[in-house]
């Protein structure tokens, strides 16, 4: 019920087993040849091509605020899987169907199936939602081996940059109106030798005003909207760079925050090397095309 559980699923090697998945599923590409049990209300998505981030915004506390639901379940389709697992989600109420929300779905249905909440709050809890998947579908070793292949990974970055100068970080995921990026998002920024500003590691994404992102003294600012690709973040940065208070951070990156910074799954990791190889570029590599790119 969350794209992040389905990368997890594949990452553990049990597509197979995988029944069904939500309209926001798109990695692996073999995901999109899953049934289909979950549909965003609001679009948030490239593929929906929203017109601006505050017309997003005002759609989403809209329909909060109504009590309407963000995301459609096709119980007829559920019905016909018979799941006996399911991910689903309490973290975000935008990002994804609620657990309590599937489980009511289920009761109506009949459906005796297992619930899994995954609500990781730091960038330990993300990884140890993999080991929680894998526990709950039967192949503890094998969620062990991946969650301990992706420390590994993070402790490299770490590693190679401990003696590097911590470069001043904000990470916007979302521009209007501004937030932060929140949860296990200022971890990675501090795992890859940045020091973050304004967020706190655990804590939900806060919102922000555009007079504390001035005072901030950002050297290096990264806009990753949540739920956005790279040409889409892109888009987004070209009109941030004509804000005045961004006048004075000496850099601005656009990077794929659907991919590496919204979802709470094994690309996290991928977001961490990311975040280095943008603030210590003499250290780590640069990073593989389409998932960054420097516009100041």
């Amino acid at each position: 019920m969350l794209p992040s559980a389905t990368e997890i699923v594949f990452a553990l090697g049990l597509e197979d087993a995988l029944v069904g998945v939500t309209a926001e599923c798109d990695y692996p590409l073999a995901a999109r040849q899953k049934p289909m049990v979950s549909f965003p209300t609001v679009g948030t998505s490239s593929e929906r091509a929203p017109t601006s981030a505050a017309q997003v915004d005002g759609d989403v506390v809209a329909m909060v605020a109504s009590g309407e639901p963000l995301y459609r379940l096709d119980e007829k389709l559920i019905r016909a899987l018979v799941p006996d697992l399911i991910l689903a989600q309490d973290l975000c109420r935008v990002c994804a169907v609620p657990s309590g929300d599937v489980t009511a779905a289920l009761d109506r249905l009949g459906c005796r199936a297992t619930v899994l909440s995954l609500d990781p709050p730091t960038l330990d809890d993300v990884l140890d939602c993999v080991t929680a998947v894998a526990a709950a579908a039967g192949v503890e070793d094998r969620g062990r081996a991946v969650a301990g292949a992706l420390r590994d990974r993070i402790d490299e970055v770490r590693r190679v940059t401990a003696g590097a100068d911590r470069r001043r970080v904000l990470e916007i995921e979302w521009s209007d109106p501004p937030y932060l990026g929140g949860h296990w998002v200022p971890e990675m920024v501090e795992a890859a030798a940045g020091t973050v500003l304004l967020a706190r590691p655990g804590e939900p994404s806060p919102r922000v005003s555009w007079e504390e992102i001035a005072g901030a003294g950002a050297e290096v600012v990264m806009v990753a909207p949540c739920g956005y690709g790279l040409a889409e973040a892109r888009a987004e940065v070209l009109t941030l760079l004509e804000r005045p208070e961004l006048a004075s951070v000496p850099e601005v990156w656009a990077l794929d925050g659907s991919a590496y910074f919204s979802r709470p799954g094994p690309r996290v990791v991928d977001g961490v090397e990311l975040l280095a190889s943008v603030l210590h570029p003499g250290l780590v590599p640069a990073p593989p095309a389409g998932r960054a790119a420097r516009l100041r």
